[in-house]
């Protein structure tokens, strides 16, 4: 790859304007603002991206995302076991019966905040800060926007949504109520992880994880209040969820509208910018997609689970709280993936995207191995916070084998989307995703585990999912990076 020389006349025009339709392969003269900002000296916020050992850098900014995103489960387990604890098996069903739509419709409003993370990045990278201020401001209004469709949408149809799902009799009028409480909660988190996609883009993933701690403790203590003292049953920790998310949400917009930098947010800028609007639209909504097909073909799993009795539902609930744990874990290298590559995109450094990939692979896969092998071993002792029933604990333990042994796989997979999700590509990822995911797992559903119908045939379909989605998702990335270094020339 030629090296340009004389950087203060030319810079690289990369995909961060307009998500896939941004010619990567040309290079074009900086405008004046440009090499006005080009002239001030770097932002520091930039070296941990664009310098340094990438083994350090990658394991320093996903530490406090760790801690963040397995503080955001644990605080939304806390309504699993509080109910499971001090209230009834049916109602911690109840709570567990709403996982996957809960997830269907929050894994969506996450995906917009990767967006947002993704082309803040970028832009930071390029040190573009006018794109960076009207990114953040357009981002604000869709994150909101989109939080209160999803709130609208989830009270009137959650009841609908839940009889589709085949939700156990005796456990829908309390799942309905607790569907219906939460998704007051939606536009709070929308916002919360729009200021968590911009603050990480920047580098800053430490305040976001004291904000989770703050509202997640007092969470906490509103799940054991309305629970015991109040003697309510799933719809108190629902109460108790919307209210904390509200907190974390002012939270962050506090914290931004404190900055002193193009990330700063102020009410008085609020306005769509129309390009920037569909760059994040384009990252954003793909993210979501990717979030809520998971979901989409949960629904359907949890309909088989919801085919044997009453047991098997509590057993699959408590268990599948392993899931959102070793996920998120996983998921804190994703975001570093993306916010990696974006950045040394942006910089024209493309020598370090594919080892950002390596790495984010490595440490995910390296996590996931462990936590589930721990899970294998020790599970009993998790799922002694979710229940006291044997019977449970039993069919719990199958899920937990199964699953303990497979989730490495899953980072073959959100690896290369997220690394391509970093060069703005998502479109295709998003439909290999559709077909090696949703679309794979309910044919899985319809004939392997018709056919078997236990609960080993169910969740097996987790890996053979991943096995042939990460090879497509891998060819992909690859296909996506040789041809950037090929193009990436002055001629």
């Amino acid at each position: 790859m030629k090296e340009v020389l004389n950087k203060d006349e030319l810079s690289p025009k990369v995909n961060i304007d307009g998500g896939e339709e941004t010619d990567e392969s040309s290079w074009q003269p900086k405008t004046e603002q440009q090499k006005n900002e080009s002239e001030q000296p770097a932002p520091k916020r930039t070296d941990k991206f664009t310098e340094g050992s990438l083994w350090k850098n990658i394991f320093i900014f996903s530490l406090p995302l760790i801690f963040s995103q397995v503080l955001q489960v644990l605080f939304n387990m806390s309504d699993v076991a509080v109910v499971g604890k001090f209230a009834s098996s049916d109602a911690m069903g109840s709570v567990g019966s709403t996982t996957n739509l809960v997830t269907l419709f929050t894994g969506f409003l996450i995906g917009l905040g990767a967006g947002v993370n993704v082309k803040v990045a970028q832009f930071l990278g390029a040190k573009r800060d006018k794109d960076v201020e009207e990114t953040v401001h357009t981002s604000f209004l869709l994150s909101f926007i989109a939080g209160a469709i999803m709130c609208v949408a989830c009270f009137f149809l959650g009841r609908f949504m839940l009889v589709l799902m085949e939700t156990n009799a005796e456990l829908l009028d309390g799942a309905v109520l607790y569907f219906k409480i939460y998704s007051f909660g939606m536009p709070a988190l929308a916002v919360f992880n729009f200021g968590n996609g911009v603050l990480s883009a920047k580098g800053d993933t430490k305040r976001p994880l004291i904000y989770l701690t703050v509202s997640g403790i007092l969470n906490i203590f509103l799940n054991l209040f309305f629970v015991i003292v109040c003697k309510m049953q799933a719809e108190g920790v629902a109460y108790a969820s919307v209210i904390s998310q509200y907190v974390s949400a002012v939270l962050v917009i506090v914290r931004l509208m404190k900055q002193k930098d193009s990330c700063n947010f102020s009410f008085k800028k609020l306005k769509i910018s129309g390009d920037k609007a569909k760059a994040v639209l384009i990252l954003g909504l793909s993210a979501g997609v990717q979030n809520a097909l998971f979901s989409v073909a949960n629904i359907f799993v949890q309909r088989a689970v919801n085919s044997f009795d009453k047991v098997v539902v509590n057993g699959n609930s408590a268990a599948s709280n392993a899931d959102s744990i070793v996920y998120n874990v996983m998921a804190a290298f994703y975001t570093a993936c993306s916010t990696f590559i974006g950045q040394n995109l942006g910089a024209g450094k493309r020598d370090r995207i594919l080892k950002c990939y390596f790495i984010s692979l490595a440490y995910s896969a390296g996590f996931g191995l462990v936590l589930g092998l721990f899970l294998v071993c020790f599970g009993r002792l998790f799922l002694f916070f979710f229940t006291n029933e044997e019977e449970v604990v039993k069919v719990a333990m199958q899920r937990l084998r199964v699953m303990g042994c497979s989730y490495f796989i899953s980072a073959l997979v959100d690896s290369a989307i997220a690394a391509s999700r970093g060069l703005g590509k998502s479109l295709v990822p998003t439909i290999i995703l559709v077909l090696g995911t949703c679309v794979f797992r309910i044919v899985w559903i319809y004939t392997i585990f018709a056919y078997f119908h236990t609960i080993p045939s169910l969740y097996l379909l987790y890996a053979a999912s991943w096995v042939v989605t990460s090879t497509a998702e891998i060819i992909y990335f690859f296909n996506v990076y040789k041809k950037l270094m090929k193009t990436d020339t002055l001629s």
